[in-house]
């Protein structure tokens, strides 16, 4: 989202000087300007508006009882439809084979990481015989931390040509060193870096709670994007930027080190597996771990969106999202959403498999619930509103966008139809029910945006659009929200 910055003055202290008589005064300045005094014309609020909305509130005593519960509460706590949440079982006729142990991505923003890495351990406690097993989401996010701020340099390098208060360069400065990811930017890390066990690279204070490293290094960036642009303007050398970048690569590579660990060349592995046989893997390398105990080719997945907005079965990107310069773009296929469902549904129902998505986890919902459902927060029956934009129309005006990654291990299936999605979150064991959501396939149907699937469980004829020319959407638009 552009940056829109607005100067304002500040009013005199009372121990300044007065200004002249002859000063204009504000209503002299709109007067005497035609495009200011349009810009504050209008329909002011009346008093007797006011009165007449307070009569309007007072009329109905059903008001007086929201207000007296809504005001020492949140919304979502008094709200909640208890009803709905009772009569939404947490069981499924179809699931993934095996489950892992829940994970906590604590306070940072890397769901995306996290649940990329628990559809990853499902292939490791398979071949190993493990109860559960977690992969290192701090090796994966030092790593994104480092291509994210050559991948934000090489695109300042690349728009030297544009204005600094361009919104493109604004949207660039916003936000560097951002969190969040997408599918494509997994795997672009993965296949170039490998993966570890947890016990190889552990979290570190930063990595859960991200916050102070990520506005610190951001500084930086935005010193060094500023650098680079003074140093083209007065110099036009190429070279001379280039050096800028690499010695902001190495302040920043300093301070993830510091900040979270120096990631592992090669490491040991020992673990107990399920019949507590002691099992050891001794002197590999991530790479290594990521080819022979995964095993999962993420060269060959694709990601599937429902995007309402715009045409089905076209290929879409968005302009300047990615983290890895030479890695895997990210690349869209928009479906409808039945599809989605059909699609997601098989790979769980008969592959067994569990399938990476994207969604705004944010609406009809909150930490603690176990059920996404439209109804699942009555706000008819607390403040009589209701909600009438379409799927559509959320994205157009800003109104929803991808916020979460998670991924579905289980599905209820009636007479072929979906009816609920068994949901993994990384929110810890206290969040929704242990750890799991149940989404109703309405809420699928609304806030879902995206899911992820290996090539052979995805028809031909999907796949065969991933051969065209992306159509290249801007890069505020909400596809790609998840990695902002």
């Amino acid at each position: 989202m552009a940056v829109i910055r607005v100067k304002v003055d500040s009013k005199p202290q009372p121990d300044s000087d007065p200004k002249p008589e002859s000063s204009p005064t504000s209503l002299s300045l709109v007067a005497s300007n035609p495009a200011l005094l349009q810009a504050v014309s209008g329909s002011p609020v009346t008093f007797d508006q006011l009165a007449k909305y307070k009569s309007n509130f007072d009329h109905d005593p059903k008001n007086k009882l929201a207000r007296r519960a809504l005001m020492k509460d949140s919304y979502v706590s008094v709200l909640e439809n208890t009803e709905l949440v009772q009569s939404t079982p947490a069981v499924f006729n179809n699931k993934t084979k095996i489950e892992g142990k829940i994970t906590n991505q604590k306070s940072s923003g890397r769901c995306w990481i996290f649940a990329g890495l628990n559809v990853l351990r499902l292939k490791v406690m398979e071949k190993h015989n493990l109860e559960t097993t977690e992969l290192s989401q701090t090796y994966l996010f030092f790593y994104d931390k480092i291509e994210k701020s050559n991948w934000f340099l090489e695109n300042i390098v690349n728009t030297l040509d544009l204005d600094l208060d361009s919104r493109e360069i604004q949207h660039l400065l916003t936000d560097p060193i951002q969190d969040g990811g997408q599918w494509d930017m997994f795997v672009s890390l993965v296949t170039k870096y490998g993966v570890v066990p947890i016990e190889a690279f552990p979290d570190s204070f930063h990595s859960m709670n991200s916050r102070q490293m990520d506005e610190l290094i951001t500084t930086k960036l935005r010193t060094f994007a500023k650098d680079i642009r003074n140093s083209y303007s007065a110099h036009s050398d190429m070279n001379q930027v280039h050096e800028i970048r690499k010695a902001a690569l190495d302040e920043v590579y300093r301070i993830l080190c510091i900040s979270l660990g120096v990631p592992p060349q090669t490491f040991d592995w020992t673990f107990y597996d399920k019949d507590k046989a002691f099992k050891q893997v001794s002197g590999i390398t991530p790479l290594e771990f990521y080819q022979d105990h995964v095993g999962i080719d993420l060269n060959k997945t694709v990601s599937l969106i429902n995007d309402p907005r715009n045409p089905y079965y076209e290929l879409y990107t968005v302009k300047h999202l990615g983290n890895v310069v030479g890695g895997v773009p990210v690349h869209y296929v928009n479906l409808p959403d039945e599809q989605l469902k059909l699609l997601a549904s098989k790979t769980i129902s008969e592959k067994k498999k569990s399938v990476w998505f994207g969604c705004h986890v944010g609406k009809f919902s909150n930490r603690t619930t176990s059920v996404l459902d439209l109804d699942v927060i009555d706000y008819n029956s607390g403040l009589s509103i209701s909600f009438d934009l379409n799927k559509a129309e959320r994205l157009q005006y800003g109104e929803s966008l991808m916020t979460h990654a998670m991924v579905f291990t289980g599905v209820q299936l009636e007479n072929d139809a979906t009816k609920r999605w068994r949901v993994e979150n990384s929110w810890g064991e206290n969040s929704g029910n242990k750890g799991f959501i149940t989404m109703s396939d309405r809420w699928f149907t609304e806030f879902v945006y995206q899911i992820v699937l290996e090539y052979e469980d995805v028809p031909q004829e999907i796949l065969d659009v991933m051969k065209r020319d992306p159509v290249v959407l801007p890069p505020w638009d909400p596809m790609g929200a998840l990695a902002q």
